[in-house]
């Protein structure tokens, strides 16, 4: 039993973003092609949204996205005005007309997150790895600068 007392720092957004995301899987996700005999005549495609796990410790951030069957070429990682975009393409097999589906419940098609980089992260020193369908985006950390309090002179 895990007994550590372990502090999360709090995000009131947490809860708005996690509806968000829920709702655009759901109205984005598609559903299948299905026939009321539980056959499937083509492959469902349509946009999807791999779920991802963000994390920190003393170096940065950790980005992880779960996406199987996919190849790295597939993948694409950009950092442009402070937000980090993970994109890319899950592509559907070679549908064989000899199998005969039941059900098809995997999504296939292109996909886009973006996330807003907090103000210490070094967007200059960016690096990702793909490995064994899981893609790692390392954000290193930069001291932020903060102003010194100075006081002004009302007139």
């Amino acid at each position: 039993m895990n007994t550590s007392n372990k502090v999360i720092a709090w995000n009131p957004l947490r809860e708005i973003d996690e509806a968000q995301n829920r709702l655009s899987r759901f109205f984005l996700g598609g559903f299948p092609n299905r026939m009321g005999s539980g056959e499937i005549h083509s492959l469902a495609v349509a946009d999807w949204s791999p779920e991802v796990d963000i994390s920190e410790d003393d170096h940065g951030y950790l980005l992880k996205a779960d996406l199987p069957e996919m190849k790295r070429d597939d993948v694409k990682v950009t950092v442009e005005d402070g937000v980090l975009s993970v994109s890319g393409e899950r592509k559907t097999e070679k549908e064989d007309q000899k199998k005969k589906f039941h059900r098809i419940e995997r999504c296939y098609g292109t996909f886009r997150r973006s996330f807003t980089l907090p103000e210490d992260a070094d967007s200059t020193k960016v690096t990702a790895e793909f490995r064994d369908g899981v893609l790692k985006v390392h954000l290193p950390t930069t001291p932020v600068a903060r102003s010194k309090a100075t006081q002004v002179k009302v007139q």
